[in-house]
């Protein structure tokens, strides 16, 4: 006999029908993941994407069966909850997988409006929120790195983490001293997860063999997959943050955190303990504009200090990698995405410092250089002016008279439209250091846009031009 229509629709995964509030469905799903591994092995990580692709795709079926029999108005509250359930399937996948696929949610979360709100509010839990891994998971790997048990080391030590994104969790603690630390623990095995994912996302890249870009977008691919591996060397964070703090020591307006080498090793890294705001709950104070105005400075003076006078590219401007202190201070953390640039690197933005003051001529020709376009791509004179078009909109604020309104929606989303038509055209060629320059560029202009600051950008860039005689 032949189901009833009310039969049918029950039928339907109930996840897309009834979705419960976000943070009590967040809780659940983390509490969970606190006591689960991260999947190591290819297989095991690309059965997860694969259900987890699955779990969404039937959440919007679902959508699309019941949208048919609704009003206009009960077919909107359905897609609305359809986007919150399948955000929180994404989250927990995410979240289970850590590594590459967290960094993906966390670079997502960062531009508004690309993104449903719903999706947008769950994926910026990565960036500091991410479940931790329970301590009994942890505690033999950071004894075999510090050589004894954390309670044993520091005067005190809280076995539960306060902050947790993709590749570490990081716990308060007391050295025998008396200071306050923050200890950043890494995920075991976390390093292989990302060899494993870039295994598994090369075979994407196989029909791209037999076109001229291929050798390129390699290139650009071990890039970024060298990039997040050095993430993982915390030894060589440890180096940045030295780096970082002796450079802007001058600052009085931002704190980078002191490492504690005796306590830090290649997979744990033991620093200063910096109390302070993220983004989202400094915005929920509804500071001042003159304190936005100020951070935001801080921001942007901090990342050209360590750009110009330390060659040092600090790529991952995000939420999570920012503390809006009680004092008006800015507290920097995290410096495992930022590298050196090379002479060469360093003698293509010497040249298009020289295209920024020179004619339109020069801007072409730098726009040429630095995305390595072959003889076909230069006549497509469509092509040549989209990355004009890009270049003039990142020169924008700064060849602005005064203050310039980052908090300007319109300025930010012409610039993610000129991204997705270059996405869609498939214009990608490019230096391989420019896709770290552009996670900067947009990252910066991101997070701004949702500080809704105002920057003498042209001033700041002017006085680091004035040191280094260019």
């Amino acid at each position: 006999m032949a189901l009833a229509l009310d039969e049918l629709l029950a039928a339907l995964p109930a996840e897309a029908d009834e979705a419960e509030p976000l943070p009590a469905a967040i809780e659940e799903i983390f509490e969970k993941l606190s006591h689960r591994p991260v999947p190591v092995g290819s297989l095991a990580r690309l059965w997860t994407l694969g259900t987890l692709q699955a779990k969404i795709a039937a959440a919007y079926m679902a959508y699309w069966v019941r949208c048919g029999f609704l009003s206009s108005d009960d077919a909107a509250r359905r897609l609305n909850d359809t986007h919150l359930a399948a955000a929180i399937k994404l989250l927990g996948g995410m979240s289970y997988l850590r590594g590459a696929i967290m960094k993906v949610g966390q670079v997502l979360a960062n531009y508004p409006n690309l993104l449903p709100e719903h999706y947008a509010e769950a994926l910026a839990k990565l960036h500091f929120e991410a479940p931790p891994m329970h301590y009994s998971l942890l505690r033999e790997h950071v004894r075999n790195e510090l050589g004894r048990d954390p309670e044993e080391l520091f005067e005190s030590f809280e076995t539960r983490a306060f902050a947790a994104a993709s590749l570490g969790q990081v716990h308060r603690a007391r050295l025998k001293s008396g200071e306050p630390v923050a200890v950043k623990i890494q995920y075991p095995n976390i390093a292989h997860t990302i060899r494993s994912d870039f295994r598994s996302l090369s075979a994407v890249f196989l029909p791209m063999r037999l076109t001229a870009d291929w050798q390129n977008q390699r290139e650009q691919f071990e890039y970024v997959r060298r990039s997040l591996e050095q993430e993982t060397d915390y030894e060589r964070e440890a180096e940045a943050l030295r780096r970082a703090r002796l450079c802007l020591s001058q600052d009085d307006e931002v704190v980078v955190p002191r490492v504690y080498q005796e306590f830090s090793t290649r997979h744990v890294l033991t620093m200063d303990y910096l109390a302070g705001k993220h983004l989202d709950l400094f915005l929920a104070t509804d500071p001042p504009r003159e304190l936005r105005d100020r951070h935001g400075a801080q921001i942007m003076r901090s990342s050209l200090w360590l750009y110009y006078r330390e060659k040092l590219l600090y790529s991952d401007v995000q939420p999570g990698n920012f503390l809006f202190l009680d004092d008006g201070r800015l507290g920097l953390l995290d410096f495992g995405g930022c590298r050196t640039f090379s002479d060469d690197e360093w003698d293509t933005i010497r040249s298009g410092h020289k295209a920024f003051r020179g004619t339109r001529e020069d801007v072409v020709a730098h726009c040429i250089r630095s995305a390595m376009l072959t003889d076909a791509q230069r006549a497509d004179s469509m092509h040549v002016k989209l990355l004009e078009d890009i270049t003039y909109w990142l020169w924008e604020p700064f060849k602005h008279e005064g203050p310039f309104d980052f908090g300007d929606a319109d300025y930010f989303q012409r610039g993610m439209a000129l991204y997705a038509e270059m996405f869609r055209r498939r214009s990608t060629r490019g230096m391989p250091f420019v896709t770290l320059m552009t996670r900067m560029f947009l990252g910066f202009r991101a997070m701004a846009c949702r500080l809704g600051c105002r920057v003498d950008a042209r001033q700041a860039m002017d006085d680091e031009l004035r040191l280094l005689g260019w």
